[in-house]
C-alpha cells in the first residue's frame, strides 16, 4: 500500500534512511538523521509537497517525496525528487511503485519538470529513473567526498507536460 508518510513514520523512514547514511555513497549526509529530524523533514516538505510511504503488513518499506528544485520563485515549476528503499526490499519493485505515485501526483499538482540527482555509481538508480522516462542531463564531477573518496553526481530529469 502507498499513503502519504506523516510524522508518525519518522522512526521507520529514519532507519531505512541512516542505513544509507552509514553505508553508502548515495546521500552525502555523514552524520544519521534523529527520529524528530526526520519527523520535521516530513512535516516540512508534506506541507508543501507529496511524500510517499510504502508499507507493507504494518512495515514501511520505502519511501518517496518531491523538494522544491530552488528558491526563486522563477524555478517554482519544477522540483527534486527522492526515493529510498529498505535495503532488504529492494529489487522488488518497491521503488518504482512509489515513484509512479509521486510522477502522477506532480502531474496533478501542473508542474513542469522532476529533477532527479543521483550519487554514482548507482546503476539500479539510474536504471529506474530512466524507465521511468528521466533522461540524463548533466554531470558534475567530484562535488562531494564521503568516506574519503571522491564521488560524481548525475542528474535526470523528466519533463511531466
Amino acid at each position: 500500500m502507498i499513503r502519504l508518510a506523516t510524522t508518525a513514520d519518522a522512526a521507520a523512514i529514519a532507519t531505512i534512511y541512516n542505513h544509507y547514511v552509514s553505508s553508502s555513497t548515495i546521500t552525502f549526509e555523514e552524520q544519521m538523521v534523529a527520529i524528530d529530524e526526520m519527523a520535521q523533514r516530513i512535516a516540512s516538505v508534506g506541507a508543501q509537497l507529496p511524500w510517499y510511504v510504502f508499507e507493507r503488513d504494518g512495515q514501511i518499506l520505502g519511501y518517496a517525496y518531491a523538494t522544491p528544485w530552488r528558491a526563486r520563485s522563477a524555478y517554482r515549476f519544477s522540483v527534486e525528487s527522492t526515493v529510498y528503499v529498505a535495503h532488504d526490499g529492494v529489487g522488488q519493485g518497491i521503488g518504482r511503485q512509489l515513484y509512479s505515485t509521486l510522477i502522477e501526483e506532480l502531474r496533478h499538482r501542473q508542474l513542469q519538470v522532476v529533477i532527479g540527482g543521483i550519487a554514482q555509481p548507482n546503476e539500479s538508480s539510474v536504471a529506474l529513473h530512466e524507465r521511468l522516462g528521466f533522461e540524463k542531463v548533466a554531470m558534475f564531477k567530484r562535488v562531494g567526498c564521503k568516506f574519503d573518496q571522491w564521488i560524481d553526481v548525475g542528474y535526470w530529469e523528466l519533463q511531466l507536460a
